[in-house]
């Protein structure tokens, strides 16, 4: 099951985390694309508990989002500390 986002979702997300709605490539707000699509993802598997091909893109999706935000504690901890804080990652 793919999770399709409205456009102004997405703009939402972009402009909030990224600065501009253009810039979709910032790392906060790839980021923070990846956390909404893994809760909508995260709400599927909690009524649909045999879809494996749909768990298998969501462990790959956490995967990617751990990436990223290894990179993101590397080149700069006081963004990566305000953004996990404010998504709510890692409780």
């Amino acid at each position: 099951m793919a999770v399709y986002l409205p456009k102004e979702k997405k703009q939402e997300i972009f402009k909030k985390y990224g600065g501009d709605e253009k810039n979709t490539g910032s790392t906060e707000a790839q980021i923070a694309l990846f956390t909404y699509r893994i809760g909508a993802l995260s709400d599927h598997l909690r009524k649909n508990k045999k879809d494996h091909a749909t768990r298998r893109a969501l462990l790959m999706m956490v995967g990617r989002r751990k990436r990223l935000l290894t990179y993101l504690q590397r080149k700069d901890i006081n963004k990566y500390r305000e953004l996990i804080k404010e998504l709510g990652i890692r409780g």
